[in-house]
């Protein structure tokens, strides 16, 4: 592949990687995919690849309200997966 000057995010993401975006591990996204709370894979010949921008879009459907106090939260230990 040629190198390319600009920098950008790649929109096709692996298994691990698309984990690492929304911030969860492996297992926690595999879970997640099968709840449908983040999307399926496309198929690209051998490789499986996320959507950088449905995963984008299943993170802001999930619950949690702007409106809370983070501070609350964190320490009703909501954070812990």
């Amino acid at each position: 592949m040629k190198s390319d000057t600009l920098s950008y995010p790649p929109r096709g993401l692996s298994r691990d990687e698309a984990a690492r975006y929304v911030g969860v591990g492996v297992t926690k996204f595999d879970q997640m995919v099968l709840d449908r709370r983040m999307p399926k894979p496309k198929k690209i010949d051998s490789r499986v690849i996320w959507d950088r921008l449905k995963l984008e879009a299943a993170f802001a459907d999930l619950p949690g309200d702007d409106d809370d106090n983070v501070v609350d939260f964190l320490l009703q230990g909501n954070h812990r997966g």
